[in-house]
């Protein structure tokens, strides 16, 4: 009685684990019919946890959701009486049906949800009426921070309590962005834009940065940059910076230059470029000269420096210029003193608490940052301000200068004993003479 139980319960599990075999993969081949979520054309993510957990709040929108990473925070949702606000005015002022923005968005509907990490998993139809009332908030605001005839007087944003510096910095997060072409493309579709001497979206964009962020919008680059393929207003700031010139490859094998301090110390004179271009920065080895552009630093360049960095590192870009620029400031930035010299030179312009706040600042954006040896944009530049630095007649000149030149006293107190050690030579050798 006791030798049949056990065959029948082996049986039994045995049967059991086939049905399950069975069923999961029956499981495993529905989910593989699923679409593959990881489009080619994905540009909008969540910020990695590693860089993340380094400043939460850097990432993190504070009064107004765009797209769907952040809908649905209770804390964000004060914001979306504002946005059927904006719809509303961008309608009036398009002249155009919303039946007719809804069709538009409805037919680009699958190209939108490529372009996000995730979705959330929304219903075509909250979906799109989401995209609708974001992108007339983001068409609405760039309009109005230009041109103050746009504001009404009941406009919280731009009135008290004055909500347009939280809004700009959230409308510059990589997780709270829209695809650059569906604004566009609403924008074609409104009698606002595009007709001269109206302003086009890109010619608004520009302006917001330029106004918002300063020295990082890129100067005077209209006409100068493609923004055919601009991805979100994040990839707009990032195309600013492009290289005006792409340098060769070249392998760098130590990622070390010295700090501005010893550069310096070595000779180095430091120059304000003409150049608007952050990455425009220059060594001439014969006159030793380090032309840098200038660099405004205020308390929100933290978050555009922040999600540019996040875009590069996500989006796997052919170009990674924010990481190279950051890790060689880094490098150049060690101390106050380093800030310091900067600041005299008129090539920061430092609205931080203090210079001490800078070096932190670049000290902080270095951790997590990821920069390539064999594809470094700034190769060559590191490679000749280290072999100035190692000319011995460089820091020869250099010491003299710093140590002995420094003050008009000092010059003439040298040149003294020069000219009474050349008298004294002449002196020596007059004696000599007459002895002969």
């Amino acid at each position: 009685m006791e030798s049949g139980g056990p065959s029948s319960t082996n049986h039994e599990l045995s049967h059991q684990v086939s049905l399950d075999i069975d069923r999961l993969a029956l499981s495993v081949k529905k989910e593989l019919q699923i679409s593959n979520p990881f489009s080619g054309t994905c540009c909008i993510f969540k910020v990695p946890e590693r860089l993340r957990e380094l400043n939460e709040k850097a990432y993190t929108p504070r009064v107004v959701s765009i797209g769907p990473i952040h809908h649905g925070n209770e804390k964000l949702k004060a914001m979306e009486d504002h946005k059927r606000m904006y719809l509303q005015e961008f309608i009036d002022l398009s002249g155009v049906s919303v039946e007719a923005f809804i069709e538009l968005i409805n037919e680009n509907e699958t190209r939108l949800r490529n372009c996000y990490a995730e979705t959330n998993g929304f219903s075509s139809e909250y979906f799109i009426k989401m995209i609708l009332m974001d992108a007339a908030f983001v068409i609405m605001y760039l309009l109005k921070y230009k041109y103050r005839d746009y504001r009404g007087s009941r406009d919280s944003i731009f009135y008290p309590p004055y909500k347009s510096v939280d809004v700009m910095d959230d409308i510059c997060l990589l997780e709270n962005q829209l695809p650059f072409f569906i604004l566009e493309e609403l924008c074609g579709l409104s009698t606002i834009f595009g007709i001269s001497p109206k302003d086009t979206l890109i010619e608004l964009t520009h302006s917001f940065f330029t106004g918002a962020f300063d020295s990082w919008a890129g100067g005077d680059i209209l006409g100068k940059v493609d923004f055919f393929e601009v991805k979100h207003l994040v990839d707009f700031i990032s195309i600013c910076h492009q290289p005006t010139k792409q340098n060769p490859k070249e392998k760098l094998e130590v990622v070390a230059v010295p700090s501005v301090k010893e550069l310096h110390q070595a000779g180095v004179k430091f120059v304000l470029s003409s150049s608007k271009h952050l990455l425009d920065i220059k060594f001439d080895r014969n006159k030793g000269i380090l032309e840098i552009p200038r660099l405004q630093l205020i308390d929100r360049s933290e978050i555009i420096i922040r999600n540019m960095q996040a875009f590069e590192q996500c989006h796997g870009l052919k170009y990674h210029y924010v990481g190279d620029y950051i890790c060689l400031m880094g490098l150049f930035l060690r101390a106050s003193k380093d800030v310091e010299i900067l600041v005299e030179n008129r090539i920061i312009d430092n609205w931080l608490q203090s210079n001490e706040e800078v070096v932190k600042l670049f000290y902080n954006l270095n951790i997590k940052n990821i920069v390539w040896s064999d594809d470094f944009l700034f190769t060559g530049l590191i490679k000749d301000l280290n072999a100035f630095c190692e000319r011995p007649w460089n820091n020869w000149k250099a010491n003299l200068k710093q140590d002995y030149l420094n003050t008009p006293w000092a010059a003439i107190s040298v040149s003294g004993a020069v000219i009474l050690l050349i008298l004294t030579v002449l002196q020596s050798v007059c004696s000599i003479l007459q002895v002969v």
